[in-house]
């Protein structure tokens, strides 16, 4: 089925019920009207995957019946409440039908958005009216759900998209519970003191809005209430915190080793704050209040797991260590309310949350909707209602690889290549090199962010009254994954051989933070780690250090911005996280940054509505991920409407999330175990049998220092082709017109511009060697022309200009060098080119799961846990290693890194051995050869490559290189005969002739 295209989606007005929604069938999405609001279901909706000839994928986001349940527990509450609303509210106390009339009046200069009022509705329904009518089913319902989930306490929960205004939402729902209380005090359905519970401090400062002094309140700024209301709310009690304030504390400054043994023999620990004392603590500023309102913002992250023995989901066996973080957290939130409701009593709990859905780790199926939810306004409902962006993704690229664009799922196309530590001081001066999905996928998505920037450039009212420029985001897995990304982006900086040091730009111009050879001042891009500003706790030495030049200079800003304080006085934490929460917002320090780098997902209440584009460099575990992620973008930068009362379309370009349907059920369901993994690791007890190796990417030759030439040979020959990288990709939304974004910016770059880039990239990777060699770059100029005009193939569409992203570059300048090295006379020596980022592997990092069939290993020879086979072979060949006298260590090389570099057709690969051996061959403990094993089945053309390139580049390389030990390979075809083969190897003569190769 084609793509249906719907060039304008908003089909109702924001601040009415929706009347109108876009059909969906098993095949999607249709361009047919239904002339009703949606019902509330489980899904989340996103365009379908298309081939090459347009044709729809059936992919796990593909749109079925079996993904798609109603909600009839909130469909039913709807249509209740939909009723009391068309009678005029009855029922109601002369409060909440006087704060009912006045969010509804039709003259309202800020009107609400109809999903806001609703959420009220259905709060005030569900208290006041429903158990005076014949619909106690509602509260029986919430109340058999929290006996499962949440016994101990009374939730109910209000299901709103990102964008929407929860947090008008949270002033609305503490106006009414509040100003009821005080119009009858007696009254126990209702109460005037509030416990606003958040994920961070970003979202706990911008909660700040919700008590009534603030001169920022949102119920004048939002006319949530009229002057004397307001006047009366004054003497509410509300305590605004981050769920972290939960954790227990230590008391005393006792040792370690004292703590734990006056602490033997009790239950608690004598040494950490009981539950009474965290909530004095905490709860404070509340004075004597009980039976208080507790309010969860972004309230999915506060659930109590089930415990192991009644897990519903038994996927949940194996947890990553985001997954145990989330659990934890989750567990000290729950744990908090808990404590509060204990000591101090907890009247009713309000959870709001565009995702409020059990995750992994919970027990529960994940994807499972919270079973007490009440109202529900979909990511759907929004966008069909004009409230937030619609969120486009790639849905077709001219790469015609893989069952997915190139862009959409880019994690597992990058992670393998993406550092694991940091770069070396030697490769300070390389420029940053990314994957070249990863640098594509920059590029392709800069290219249209500069379209929304220009267009930003030419609104000069717009910019006047105060709009800033657009955002990109890229959203990152680790600290030196974004490190990296950061320095491509925004630049780095260059130590020359005089010792000089020059800030060299960055690739994406928009973004670089240099100018003239310099940092600038104010940066155009943020490097920020989002989560540890978020928890209040202190950020790590190792950020620190990579983000200090930009603390200082927004010290220095905020010196300049606000003459009268002390910039000194402001912690570093605090400066980052004003920086990051006031991006997009005038006047403040974040208003120039147009890039955030981030090492973690961005807080959930960060709110800059001019994000445009997001990029995700990381794994996304879950869904509800994937939609946070985006939710970070969906923000809107107007709400003015038209003369037919809607809004226009805005859209946010996401590449890197693979946001896909949720498929739930409404109600848990037992799920059938899969097969038991095994945990295969290094282990610390082990230790003394730890094997390191050599990192390679290539390998290089020693070559005259004055003068080069090159001769060009079939070798030489390079085709690009969109077989490796779209230039052109298709996004579009659920719904909304798509758009083309290609590479045609990098097209326009002139072919001198080409050459002279390639030559210097030549220069740099390849003949550098240590020391800078200005004089060979005319010749390597002429070299790399002739290169380019004799040897380069453009098919498909491609163009020459792709040689300036860095995967091909690096390509290019392997095949400029090798016909240098085959015009340079004599016989140059062979020499490794190790990783810039870990030039050395080891065993300590081996940790995975794998279902393939495993055999324990010797704890005397072995490192890690397993031996993991394909093949009996393979287990054959490590029972006699285990055996043989001369094996001291070994290794299965799985879940190792470890990998041989090799050319074949013109194709760089990487070549996986099978073991690592350690072998006493008679020069002793200290000096054993470090032994490759390949066990070879079937006779193919691509092993003889990997072979070659083992036992002629590789070894001689190492060996050369001599800071690695001895190495030798050695294939095994009888692994019956693995002794005679590897002796065969090892013995004196063979040593001999290794030498003597050695020695040339």
């Amino acid at each position: 089925m084609p793509q249906v295209v719907i060039e304008n989606p908003i089909l109702n007005s924001p601040f009415a019920e929706p009347k109108r929604h876009f059909r969906f069938t098993d095949e999607g999405i249709t361009d047919e009207i239904e002339e009703s609001r949606r019902e509330s279901a489980y899904f989340v909706p996103i365009p379908k995957v298309k081939q090459k000839h347009r044709l729809q994928l059936a992919l796990s986001d593909e749109w079925t019946a079996d993904r798609v349940e109603k909600n009839p527990f909130i469909n039913d509450i709807r249509r209740s409440v939909s009723t009391w609303r068309n009678l005029g509210w009855p029922g109601v106390t002369p409060i909440s039908r006087q704060l009912l009339e006045y969010w509804t009046e039709p003259g309202r200069e800020r009107k609400l958005f109809f999903c806001q009022i609703e959420a009220l509705e259905t709060l005030i329904y569900i208290t006041e009216v429903a158990p005076t009518l014949n619909d106690v089913w509602i509260q029986n319902n919430i109340r058999q759900a929290n006996d499962r989930t949440n016994p101990l306490l009374n939730r109910m929960a209000c299901k709103m998209a990102t964008g929407s205004g929860k947090t008008v939402v949270m002033g609305m729902l503490i106006a009414w519970q509040a100003l009821n209380k005080f119009a009858d005090n007696s009254d126990p359905r209702f109460s005037d003191t509030f416990l606003i519970v958040s994920p961070g401090i970003t979202i706990r400062d911008r909660l700040r809005v919700l008590q009534p002094n603030d001169p920022q309140n949102y119920y004048r700024q939002r006319d949530i209430l009229p002057a004397d209301m307001l006047e009366t709310l004054q003497n509410a009690s509300i305590l605004i915190t981050n769920f972290h304030a939960f954790r227990r504390r230590e008391r005393g400054d006792a040792a370690r080793l004292t703590k734990r043994i006056l602490a033997q023999g009790s239950t608690a620990d004598p040494f950490v704050e009981s539950d009474g004392e965290m909530v004095r603590r905490v709860c404070r500023s509340l004075g004597n209040k009980r039976k208080i309102v507790v309010i969860n913002d972004e309230a999915h992250h506060c659930y109590r797991s089930l415990p192991a023995g009644e897990k519903l989901d038994q996927k949940d066996e194996k947890l990553d260590q985001e997954d145990e973080k989330r659990v934890l957290e989750a567990r000290v939130w729950i744990s908090g309310i808990e404590a509060v409701k204990a000591k101090i009593g907890v009247k009713a709990v309000y959870d709001l949350s565009a995702t409020p859905f059990f995750l992994r780790g919970s027990g529960y199926q994940e994807g499972t909707l919270f079973p007490w939810v009440v109202s529900d306004f979909s990511l759907i409902d929004a966008i069909e209602s004009g409230i937030v962006k619609i969120p486009r993704v790639p849905v077709a690229d001219n790469a015609l690889t893989g069952d997915q664009p190139t862009y959409r799922n880019l994690w597992t196309r990058i992670s393998k290549e993406l550092p694991k530590r940091g770069r070396r001081s030697e490769d300070v001066n390389v420029e940053p090199r990314l994957p070249v999905e990863l640098e594509g996928a920059l590029e392709s998505l800069y290219n249209h962010y500069k379209q929304s920037f220009q267009l930003w450039e030419q609104n000069t009212l717009a910019r006047e009254n105060g709009l800033t420029a657009p955002v990109f985001i890229v959203v990152c897995s680790t600290t030196l994954v974004s490190k990296l990304i950061f320095d491509h982006i925004a630049g780095w900086e260059k130590t020359f051989p005089d010792g000089a040091k020059r800030v060299q730009a960055g690739a994406l111009p928009l973004f670089s933070n240099e100018q003239d050879g310099a940092w600038t001042r104010r940066p155009n891009t943020l490097l920020i780690d989002s989560e540890q500003l978020e928890s209040g706790e202190g950020m790590s030495a190792d950020f620190k250090q990579i983000a200090a030049r930009e603390i200082e200079e927004f010290r220095a800003e905020y010196r300049i911005r606000y003459p009268g304080r002390d910039a000194d006085d402001i912690t570093n934490e605090d400066l980052l996280r004003e920086v990051m929460n006031t991006v997009g917002k005038p006047g403040k320090l974040g208003e120039g940054i147009r890039c955030v780098v981030s090492v973690s997902m961005l807080s959930e209440g960060w709110d800059a509505n001019t994000v445009t584009h997001i990029l995700g460099v990381r794994a996304f575990g879950t869904q509800l991920l994937c939609e946070q992620v985006v939710g970070r973008g969906l923000r809107r930068i107007s709400y003015a409407p038209g003369d037919d009362g809607l809004l226009e379309p805005e859209y946010a370009e996401v590449y890197g999330v693979p946001f896909s349907f949720i498929p739930c059920s409404g109600t848990t369901k037992t799920v059938k175990p899969g097969l038991h993994p095994t945990r295969v690791r290094a282990l610390e007890e082990r230790i003394a049998s730890e094997i390191t190796f050599p990192r390679l990417t290539g390998y290089r030759y020693e070559l005259p220092t004055d003068r080069i030439a090159a001769t060009f040979t079939a070798d030489s020959r390079y085709s690009l082709s969109t077989a490796d990288l779209p230039t052109e990709t298709e996004i579009a939304g659920i719904i909304g017109s798509s758009a083309t974004h290609s590479l045609d910016d990098l097209r326009r770059t002139r072919m001198q511009e080409v050459a002279f880039r390639l030559a210097k990239r030549t220069l740099e990777l390849k003949l550098y060697e240590g020391v800078n060699r200005p004089w060979l770059f005319p010749q390597l100029l002429t070299i790399t022309r002739n290169w380019l005009e004799q040897c380069v193939t453009c098919k498909d569409h491609t163009f020459p200009q792709l040689f300036l992203l860095s995967a091909y570059a690096d390509a290019a300048a392997e095949r400029i060098y090798q016909s240098i090295v085959s015009a340079a006379s004599g016989d140059p020596a062979l020499l490794p080119v190790l990783r810039p980022y870990d030039p050395v592997g080891s065993t300590r990092v081996v940790d995975f799961d794998t279902i393939k069939p495993t055999a324990r290993t010797d704890q005397a020879r072995c490192h890690v846990s397993h031996v993991v086979a394909d093949s009996r072979w393979e287990f054959k060949m490590a029972d006699t290693l285990e055996s043989m006298p001369e094996v001291v260590r070994y290794v299965k090389n799985q879940g190792l890194g470890f990998t041989i570099p090799y050319t074949i057709n013109g194709q760089q690969h990487s070549y996986i051995p099978d073991f690592i051996v350690h072998v006493d061959d008679g020069l002793g403990s200290n000096d054993l050869l470090n032994l490759i094993v390949e066990v070879s089945g079937q006779d193919l053309k691509e092993k003889t490559e990997k072979v070659h390139a083992a036992r002629s580049l590789w070894v001689p390389a190492v060996n050369n290189h001599g800071g690695y030990g001895r190495w030798a390979f050695v294939e095994v075809t009888d692994p019956w005969d693995a002794e005679g083969t590897i002796r065969a190897v090892t013995s004196t003569g063979a040593q001999q002739e290794r030498a003597a190769a050695w020695l040339g």
